[in-house]
């Protein structure tokens, strides 16, 4: 598609509802030098994959339009030093195979994706030398301050060395897979400045860093840091997941915090705004002709400011984005009943064990 795009509708399509892009002035000399710019996107395999995570992969499919090759990043080596799924790498290679067909499922192309593991790269020295150079780069106090990248405060590093490796491993696969892009949530901006602040001290290539929205937890966490209150796969209750039927996710969304008129804060509208319109470009909402009627609306903001003005209950906000998520995750349903057997091995990894 992007041959019959100019420069800016392919740079019109890559920012299209993120939060950042770092920066918009060489993105544009990058699309104007190469028709086929290389990114990356790092998953660390350590559960099921939840709609939060969906937002990265249906930009990922967007920027593929706009002529973007993209390196799909399985992080095992880094998902054990971050003790997911026990540290065990079999395990963890499980999870990693599992999330390559949630990517299939939502429509990425395998033609021009590269699924890659952490393990096929670390045992080249170029990459240790490469993480050598970083880590001479960085302060102790600036590779501390990136650990939030794994969920992990400063004091973790305190009793166990190997998450201070963890941060510096992220830049050198920035640079050992030589991407001009690094794209992901904005819990990885702390990864992606280190990678840019290390380029600029060692001369190297300083990757463009763009950055996607985080969806907040059902729960409705309260004002606090966005990276804090991000819906997150170790609560199965309050998060999507992508194989969920419309049942399951209709009862996690009628549970989900949402207070009348309220906007801010307010899962169910960021549902919307994250997902919904980005994938469909409009919201269908459904109620009885008693109630006001079916709606249909062309943007995000049309929705909110109906809500805030409580000409939107509600149940009915809930029942219809429900129904427009099961729509978009359908493929993803109906790819893992053609392909079971990475979804069962998941479901058979964690019954009766944690995640």
């Amino acid at each position: 598609m992007h041959e019959a795009m100019d420069e800016e509708e392919r740079l019109r399509l890559i920012k299209k509802d993120v939060s950042e892009v770092i920066t918009e002035e060489e993105l544009r000399r990058v699309l104007a030098d190469k028709k086929r710019p290389k990114a990356y996107i790092g998953f660390e395999p350590s559960g099921m994959m939840h709609v939060g995570q969906a937002i990265n992969v249906l930009k990922v499919i967007e920027m593929m339009k706009a002529g973007v090759d993209f390196t799909i990043f399985l992080a095992d080596w880094h998902a054990k030093i971050n003790d997911k799924l026990g540290g065990d790498i079999e395990k963890i290679r499980v999870c990693g195979e599992y999330m390559r067909h949630c990517f299939l499922g939502f429509g990425v192309d395998p033609e021009r994706t590269k699924f890659l593991y952490a393990s096929e790269i670390v045992n080249r020295s170029d990459y240790w030398e490469k993480f050598i150079h970083i880590s001479k780069a960085s302060s102790l106090s600036r590779i501390k301050r990136a650990m939030t990248i794994m969920g992990r405060d400063e004091e973790d590093a305190e009793t166990d060395f190997s998450k201070l490796v963890y941060p510096p491993m992220q830049v050198a696969d920035i640079f050992e897979l030589d991407v001009d892009i690094a794209y992901g949530g904005m819990d990885q901006r702390h990864a992606h400045m280190l990678a840019r602040d290390a380029a600029e001290k060692l001369r190297w290539k300083k990757p463009i860093a763009i950055h996607s929205w985080l969806l907040p937890s059902l729960t409705g966490s309260g004002r606090m840091d966005a990276t804090q209150k991000k819906m997150s796969k170790s609560d199965p209750k309050t998060s999507i997941l992508v194989t969920d039927d419309l049942p399951a996710i209709r009862e996690k969304i009628s549970k989900a915090f949402c207070p009348a008129k309220e906007t801010e804060d307010n899962p169910v509208l960021a549902i919307s705004e994250r997902i919904i319109f980005p994938a469909k470009g409009s919201f269908s909402l459904t109620r009885e002709e008693k109630f006001g009627g079916s709606l249909q609306f062309a943007t995000y903001v049309e929705l909110r400011d109906a809500f805030s003005a409580g000409k939107i209950h509600p149940d009915d906000l809930k029942k219809s984005s429900a129904a427009e998520l099961a729509e978009i995750l359908t493929p993803v349903r109906k790819h893992f009943e053609s392909n079971p057997a990475p979804l069962k091995k998941m479901v058979e990894l964690f019954s009766g064990g944690k995640k």
